[in-house]
């Protein structure tokens, strides 16, 4: 089971901020861990100060101030009822680009996962909004995300997998990772733990309709039930390590992994999905993978995204 020593909880205004700090108190007790709240006021120090004063026409400090202190009073509320709770409890209230300045704090103190309430909906629930997908995609340490007023405890939990092939260690490594950490979670909530890999044959479709394929369906038929049977091969080898998963929790879904996972976490009811993301940078700048990508739009449900071994943020201490 995976232990947790840091936990930082961001837990912003216009956030699921109560549901946030809850599970974040929950995992800070049971794993004896420090707890770090943290508010984030989007403006570098002294230019919300400027700002105010060019506003108002004077005392735009002390009224720079005033805000300051409120948000100050906001953690202060959280925190008194952390260490209520016996929590070691600290409380941050950063200034500058929200989502850079949280994981600067990770990248400065070492937590090992950030919790955050997904932006704050009308309707009570969370949306994935831009502060929230920066964080998911770019913070170096797992990234619990909660969409839902009910995310305090979870019934049902997807490991979402990529099994690889035997010579891929580095795929391996971070499906391991994905698996340790929702075992740990479905043990400490009691949950049902599901693992899911999703497979096709690339473009199977054209391949049944072309001009020169679409009368051999039976070999594409093989085919298929080729990939299949890797597929099946590839999750058996990775769950031999995980006992703890029964076989009828282990699915293989047949689409694309953007569109199944999502459309089974729905279906099936699952309160929070594990996933692995690899990052990519590009011309359009930083991105996660495609397919978490996708995923991570899709979901109605809680989310943890893990990193493989090695992935290093673009965002640096001093600018980036």
């Amino acid at each position: 089971m995976q232990q947790f020593r840091s936990v930082l909880a961001v837990l912003s205004e216009d956030s699921l901020a109560e549901v946030a700090f809850e599970r974040a108190l929950h995992l800070a007790q049971a794993n004896e861990a420090a707890l770090t709240l943290v508010d984030v006021v989007d403006s570098n120090p002294g230019e919300l100060a400027r700002m105010l004063t060019a506003l108002t026409g004077s005392r735009g400090t002390e009224i720079a101030e005033d805000v300051l202190a409120y948000h100050r009073g906001r953690l202060a509320e959280f925190g008194a009822r952390a260490r209520d709770a016996g929590v070691e409890v600290s409380e941050a209230v950063l200034q500058g680009v929200p989502f850079v300045e949280v994981i600067r704090m990770v990248l400065r103190e070492g937590h090992d996962i950030v919790i955050k309430g997904a932006t704050a909906a009308p309707d009570g629930r969370g949306v994935l909004k831009g502060f929230d997908m920066h964080i998911l995609r770019k913070c170096p340490c797992p990234v619990w995300m909660l969409v839902g007023p009910g995310d305090g405890s979870f019934d049902r939990i997807l490991a979402a997998v990529d099994p690889a092939p035997a010579d891929d260690a580095a795929r391996d490594r971070l499906n391991r990772m994905v698996l340790d950490l929702a075992a740990g979670m479905a043990e400490r909530d009691r949950a049902e733990l599901h693992v899911a890999h999703a497979w096709y044959l690339p473009e199977e479709h054209a391949l049944r309709h072309g001009r020169y394929t679409s009368g051999r369906q039976e070999e594409i038929d093989r085919m298929v039930d080729r990939e299949r049977d890797r597929a099946q091969d590839r999750l058996l080898r990775l769950l031999a390590h995980y006992p703890q998963v029964p076989k009828a929790n282990s699915h293989l879904l047949k689409g694309n992994p953007g569109d199944v996972i999502a459309d089974y976490a729905r279906a099936r009811h699952v309160d929070l999905i594990v996933m692995g993301t690899v990052g990519r940078t590009g011309l359009a700048g930083f991105i996660t993978g495609n397919t978490a990508e996708t995923i991570l739009r899709s979901v109605t449900c809680s989310v943890i995204a893990v990193k493989p071994e090695g992935f290093e943020t673009p965002v640096t201490l001093n600018g980036g």
